[in-house]
C-alpha cells in the first residue's frame, strides 16, 4: 500500500465517523428512536435523558456524559462485568499511552534518520516498500548501534505492561469482592450445583439420596435441594404453548385494529390455516383455534410436568443453604474420596444455567473437552489457509496477477487508491464474523454449566485463533506469495525474507485497526442498523407490544466476540510497538475511542445477560500476557536478523513474564475461581428468603399454570424438584 492509498483510508474512514456520529447526535433526539438509543433507561423506568443534557444537545455532548460518569455509574446500570470490562479497555490504553511517550519521540526519528530500505531497495526487487517503513525498525541498519534504543523501547513496553496490569488485578479484585460482600440478597450464593450424583440405595428417591448426604455434611445450615430433570419433552410443549399465546396476542391485535381501520364497527376476525405453518390445511378462525390450541396444550404441559417431577430424574442437584458463607464453603470443598463422585462448584445465577449439560457425566465432560480442542485445532489450521489467501489475494497486485482483465479497471487511480485502502480489511473483517457462534456452540458441548463460563471459553479459543490466523497468517501468506519464487531458489533465505517483512506488513494492520475504530465505532454509535431494521419490523412484522418490545430488545457486549476482536488489537499494537512505533497512536485512538463509545451504550443501550463478577478478569489478564510474550519472542527473533549482538539480552524478558503470570495467579487468581469466606461473610439487608431463592431457579417450562394445583405442589413436597 502506498502512501496515498494509506492517507485515503485514514481520511475517509474519519469522514465516514464524523458523519456517523452526526447521524446519531440528530437520529437520538427523534422521540420514536428512543428505544434504539435508549433502551437500558427505558427497561429501567427511567426517562431516556436522564441526567442529560436537553433534546438541543450538541452532536458531542455524549463525550461529556461518558468522561462525566463513573465506575459506580457503571456497576449501577450495567453491572460488574461490564465495569471489569472498561478496566480492560483503559489499562491497555494506559499501556500504550505510557509507552508512546518514550517510544515516539524516540524511536521514529532514529529509524528515519536511517537509510537501510533505501539502501537494500534494489537488492529486494520483490519486497515493496513505501513511504511508512521509513519510519519503522526495518530502515535500520544492521548491526547498528542504533538497534539499543529499540532493545531498550522493548524493556520499556514489558516493564509498563507489567505495572499496568498488577495496578489493574487490584483494583478489579476489590470490585469483586464488594460486589459479593453486597447486603442485597443474590439467590447464587445460596447454592451450590452437585454433579455426579452416584444411583440412590435400593427403596430411597434421589431426592432422599441428596438431602440425607448433605443434611449429615451440614445439618444446621442445609435447607433443601432440587433435582435436575429431563425436560426435553416439557420444555417442547412449554415452547409450542407460548409460541400459541403470541399467535393469540397477534390475532386479537389485528382483530382489534380491523375494527379501527377496516370500516366495519364488527371489525373483521382473522383466518388461518391448519396445516403446516399455516399455509395449508382447512381455514379457521384464528382466535378460535388458537385458544382450543393452547387449552388442549395447557393440560398436555401440565401432565408432562408431573411425569418430569415424579420420573426423569438425573444425577444433578441444586442445593440451597441458609449461610452464604456455607454455601461458598461448600463450593470450594471435596465431598468425596473419588473426583468422579458427587462433585461440587458453584451454583451459576439463575439467568445464565445451561440445564442440558447439568447431568453430564465427569468423564463425559473430559472427553467432550478433547475433543473440543481437537476440532479447534483443526478450525485453526482450516482458517489460516483462506485467511491466508484473502491476505494474498486483496492486494492491488496480486490481484492483477490473478485477474489480469481487471487491469484497465485496476490502473484508474481513484479505483486503485479505493481498493488499496479497504478491500484487504473489510475480506479479512467479513470473514471473521462468522467464527463466534461456532465457537461459543462448541465451548457449551464441552458440558459447561453456566453461559458465562461457556462465553469464556469460547473468548479464549477465539483469541488464539485470531492471533494464530490473523496476526501470523496475514503476515506470513502476503509474505509467500509475493516472495515464493525467491523462497524456492533459496529455501535458507525463508527466515531472513519473513523476518524483513514484519515492517511492511505494518501498513496493512494500521489501516486494519483504523478502519475498526473508526468505522467500527461509529456504526456502533449510530446504530443505524439496528434502527433500520426495527423501524422496519413495526411497519411491517410487529402488531403487538410484545413483538415491538422484541424488535427493539438492545442484547448485550456481546463478549464472545469483542474481548477477542479487542485482544487482536492488543496483539497487533503491542508486536508492532517497537518494530513500527507508529502503529502506537492507532491503538492508543481505538482503546481511547471505544471507551467513550461503549461508555455511553453501557450507560444507555445495552442490557446485560448474566453477571459473573468479573470472572472474565483473569481471561483477559492471561491473554494480555500471552501477547506480551509473543511480542517478546518476536522481537527477539527480529534482532537476530539485524544480527545484533547484545540481543540475548532480551532473553531475560520471557521469564520475567512467565514469572509474574506465576505470581498473579497464585496471589489472585483463587479469589475469582471461588468466593473468599471473609467476603461471604459480609451482614445482609434483609433476612433471606429462602423459598424465593429456591423458586427463581425453577426452569419456566416446569412452572405450574395453575398455582394452586394439587398435584404440583405435592410434586414438589416429595421430591424437591422444580417448581
Amino acid at each position: 500500500m502506498d502512501f496515498s492509498s494509506f492517507l485515503t483510508s485514514l481520511g475517509t474512514s474519519f469522514i465516514i465517523f464524523i458523519i456517523l456520529m452526526l447521524l446519531f447526535a440528530w437520529l437520538s433526539r427523534r422521540p420514536g428512536n428512543s428505544v434504539i438509543y435508549y433502551p437500558n433507561r427505558i427497561l429501567k423506568g427511567m426517562d431516556p435523558l436522564e441526567g442529560g443534557p436537553s433534546r438541543t444537545r450538541n452532536p458531542f455532548s455524549w463525550i461529556r456524559e461518558a468522561l462525566s460518569s463513573t465506575e459506580q455509574d457503571i456497576i449501577n446500570i450495567s453491572g460488574l462485568d461490564t465495569a471489569v470490562y472498561f478496566v480492560f479497555l483503559g489499562t491497555v490504553l494506559a499501556i500504550f499511552v505510557l509507552s508512546g511517550l518514550l517510544l515516539l519521540p524516540v524511536l521514529l526519528p532514529i529509524a528515519a534518520t536511517d537509510n537501510n530500505i533505501k539502501g537494500s531497495k534494489s537488492d529486494v526487487s520483490n519486497n515493496t516498500f513505501d513511504e511508512l517503513d521509513m519510519l519503522s525498525m526495518g530502515n535500520v541498519t544492521e548491526k547498528s548501534s542504533r538497534l539499543w534504543a529499540f532493545l531498550i523501547a522493548t524493556y520499556w513496553v514489558s516493564l509498563v505492561t507489567y505495572y499496568s496490569l498488577w495496578k489493574a488485578y487490584n483494583h478489579v479484585s476489590a470490585l469483586r469482592a464488594a460486589a459479593l460482600m453486597s447486603p442485597e440478597v443474590k439467590s447464587e450464593q445460596f447454592a451450590i450445583l452437585v454433579r455426579d450424583i452416584p444411583p440412590p440405595p435400593s427403596g430411597e428417591t434421589m431426592k432422599q439420596h441428596v438431602d440425607s448426604y448433605f443434611k449429615a455434611i451440614y445439618p444446621d445450615t442445609f435447607y433443601r435441594s432440587m433435582i435436575v430433570t429431563d425436560n426435553k419433552m416439557v420444555n417442547k410443549i412449554h415452547e409450542e404453548l407460548e409460541g400459541y399465546k403470541k399467535k393469540l396476542e397477534r390475532a386479537e391485535a389485528v382483530f382489534a385494529l380491523s375494527k379501527e381501520t377496516g370500516g366495519k364497527p364488527e371489525g373483521v376476525r382473522p383466518t388461518t390455516k391448519t396445516g403446516c405453518m399455516g399455509l395449508l390445511g382447512k381455514k379457521v378462525d384464528s382466535i378460535e383455534y388458537f385458544n382450543e390450541k393452547i387449552n388442549e396444550l395447557v393440560s398436555k404441559l401440565e401432565a408432562e410436568q408431573k411425569l418430569t417431577l415424579l420420573e426423569k430424574h438425573q444425577s444433578a442437584a441444586i442445593v440451597f443453604f441458609t449461610s452464604r458463607v456455607v454455601a461458598a464453603s461448600a463450593a470450594q470443598s471435596l465431598h468425596a474420596q473419588m473426583v468422579n463422585k458427587w462433585t461440587v462448584t458453584d451454583a451459576p445465577e439463575p439467568r445464565q444455567v445451561i440445564w442440558t449439560n447439568l447431568s453430564m457425566k465427569f468423564f463425559m465432560r473430559e472427553i467432550r473437552q478433547y475433543i473440543v480442542y481437537v476440532i479447534v485445532a483443526l478450525t485453526i489450521l482450516f482458517y489460516l489457509i483462506p485467511i491466508g489467501l484473502i491476505s494474498a489475494f486483496t492486494t492491488l497486485g496480486n490481484l492483477k496477477k490473478l485477474l489480469p482483465f481487471l487491469k484497465p479497471v485496476l490502473n484508474i487511480g481513484a479505483v486503485r487508491t479505493v481498493l488499496e485502502a479497504y478491500l484487504p480489511q473489510i475480506a479479512l473483517i467479513v470473514f471473521l464474523a462468522m467464527l463466534a457462534k461456532l465457537l461459543l456452540f462448541l465451548s457449551k458441548a464441552e458440558g459447561i454449566p453456566s453461559l458465562s463460563h461457556a462465553i469464556r471459553a469460547a473468548s479464549g479459543k477465539y483469541f488464539y485463533f485470531t492471533v494464530l490466523n490473523v496476526f501470523i497468517g496475514v503476515t506470513i501468506g502476503n509474505t509467500l506469495f509475493n516472495t515464493f519464487k525467491d523462497i524456492e531458489n533459496d529455501p535458507n533465505s525463508a527466515v531472513d525474507i519473513l523476518a524483513t517483512s514484519l515492517p511492511g506488513s505494518a501498513t496493512f494492520f494500521l489501516t486494519y485497526v483504523a478502519l475498526k475504530f473508526f468505522i467500527g465505532y461509529g456504526l456502533e454509535l449510530s446504530r443505524i442498523v439496528p434502527l433500520i431494521i426495527f423501524h422496519v419490523k413495526k411497519k411491517y412484522l410487529c402488531k403487538t407490544e410484545n413483538e415491538i418490545k422484541a424488535a427493539w430488545a438492545p442484547g448485550d457486549l456481546g463478549y464472545v466476540s469483542r474481548i477477542p476482536s479487542d485482544m487482536l488489537v492488543v496483539t497487533l499494537v503491542m508486536c508492532y510497538s517497537v518494530i513500527a512505533p507508529l502503529i502506537i497512536p492507532f491503538g492508543v485512538i481505538y482503546f481511547g475511542l471505544g471507551w467513550l463509545v461503549l461508555r455511553n451504550q453501557a450507560l444507555k443501550v445495552y442490557v446485560p445477560s448474566f453477571e459473573s463478577y468479573g470472572r472474565m478478569w483473569p481471561h483477559i489478564h492471561t491473554r494480555i500476557l500471552a501477547s506480551l510474550l509473543l511480542y517478546q519472542v518476536l522481537m527477539f527473533g527480529y534482532f537476530g536478523v539485524k544480527k545484533f549482538v547484545y540481543a540475548p539480552i532480551l532473553i531475560l524478558l520471557p521469564i520475567v513474564t512467565l514469572i509474574f503470570a506465576f505470581v498473579c495467579r497464585k496471589k489472585f487468581y483463587r479469589a475469582f475461581s471461588s468466593t473468599a469466606l471473609e467476603v461471604a461473610a459480609g451482614e445482609l439487608k434483609d433476612h433471606p428468603n429462602m423459598e424465593q431463592i429456591y423458586r427463581t431457579y425453577v426452569p419456566p417450562s416446569l412452572g405450574s399454570e395453575k398455582v394452586d394445583d394439587d398435584h404440583y405442589e405435592d410434586a414438589i413436597s416429595r421430591l424437591g424438584s422444580f417448581a
